[in-house]
This record gives C-alpha cells, sequence and structure tokens, in this order.
C-alpha cells in the first residue's frame, strides 16, 4: 500500500466545531475580500489551520464556499408569525437577512462567483440554492393556505420580489437597507401586489 495513503487514513476527519470553525473563517474572508481574492491559504490562516487541512476535507475553494454558504447562519427558516407581513419581516430584518451588512456582502460576492465560475455556478445551484428556494416560499405558502393571498397570484414571481427590489437599491443605487426600506417595500408594493391589507397584520 502507497506510504501516503495508509499514513492518509489515520488523519483527524475535520468535523464538529473545527469543521464549524473553518466554514466560518471562510465565510468572513468571503465578505471581506470577495470570492476571487480568496485562497486557501487565506482561508487556513484566519481558521488557524493548514492549507493541508483544508483539502483533506474540501477538494476546491468552490467546494469550500457552498458548504460555508449552506452551513451560514442566515434565518433557515422564516418565522411563523401568524401573518406574511409578519414573516417576512422577520426573516429579511433578523440576522443573515436583507438588513444584515456581512450578509449582503456576501451576497455580493457569490454574484460575482456565479459569473466567473462555472464550478462554483453549478455546486451552488444543486446544493445551496433549492433549499432556500424552499425555505423562502414557506411564508407564502402559509399565507395562500390562511387565504391571505388573492386567489391568482403567481409565487414564482412575487416571492423573489422583495429581495430583488432591495438588492437593486443596494447594488445599483449604493443604498444600504434597513427595517425602514423593508417595512416600506412591503407596505407599498409586495403587500399590495399580493392582495394584502399593510395594515392587517
Amino acid at each position: 500500500m502507497n506510504l501516503a495513503r495508509a499514513l492518509g487514513k489515520h488523519r483527524p476527519r475535520v468535523e464538529g466545531d473545527r469543521e464549524l470553525e473553518i466554514l466560518e473563517a471562510t465565510l468572513a474572508t468571503l465578505g471581506e475580500v470577495g470570492y476571487d481574492r480568496l485562497t486557501m491559504d487565506a482561508v487556513a490562516t484566519r481558521a488557524k489551520a493548514s492549507k493541508a487541512t483544508l483539502y483533506r476535507r474540501w477538494s476546491s475553494k468552490a467546494n469550500l464556499v457552498v458548504d460555508a454558504l449552506a452551513h451560514s447562519k442566515g434565518p433557515h427558516e422564516f418565522p411563523d408569525t401568524g401573518s406574511l407581513r409578519g414573516d417576512l419581516e422577520a426573516g429579511f430584518c433578523g440576522m443573515g437577512g436583507l438588513t444584515d451588512p456581512d450578509a449582503v456582502a456576501v451576497f455580493s460576492s457569490v454574484l460575482t462567483a456565479i459569473q466567473r465560475d462555472p464550478e462554483f455556478a453549478e455546486q451552488f445551484r444543486a446544493r445551496f440554492v433549492a433549499e432556500k428556494l424552499a425555505l423562502s416560499r414557506a411564508p407564502w405558502e402559509r399565507a395562500k393556505a390562511r387565504g391571505e393571498l388573492r386567489d391568482d397570484i403567481d409565487l414564482d414571481l412575487i416571492e423573489p420580489a422583495l429581495a430583488g427590489i432591495v438588492l437593486h437599491r443596494v447594488f445599483v443605487m449604493g443604498q444600504l437597507p434597513d427595517e425602514d426600506l423593508i417595512t416600506r417595500v412591503l407596505d407599498q408594493i409586495i403587500l399590495p401586489a399580493a392582495g394584502v391589507d399593510p395594515t392587517r397584520d
């Protein structure tokens, strides 16, 4: 048996708290320098690990970054507050939401990576997007079940509209989002378009 392979069998796996530390270091580095400038060396230094440790667990930068995004601290579920307005406010205004500067910085890096790295784009869409879409669809499905929405609503169109409007203001107009912006977009655009009375919570 090859000696390196034999020794490799006895190397400790990267898992548990150590894995989370590396993933958190990856997100922090991603938010600071962007995807293009992120390197395995930079993440290893920040996580106080060796580059070999990272490569034992992740075969590439794309693989590492997608794992980090999948394990991020963003809202994994939209809380059920009893109303669509309450659900969307709680989900988009908390940690990992549209008012979180760190989350917005990471998202900006992701947009760049999707355009420039085919491996990242493929893994991101396969391993991250589908799950997040299902979670972001949940408050709309609950609202539909409660009878809040108009009957002819197209959820595929309306569900991503809030994020689209806010992120347009971030990346095109340079306006950092806050809770007031989220609320105004909800009350003046999203909820009326969905047939929901914004004064009813």
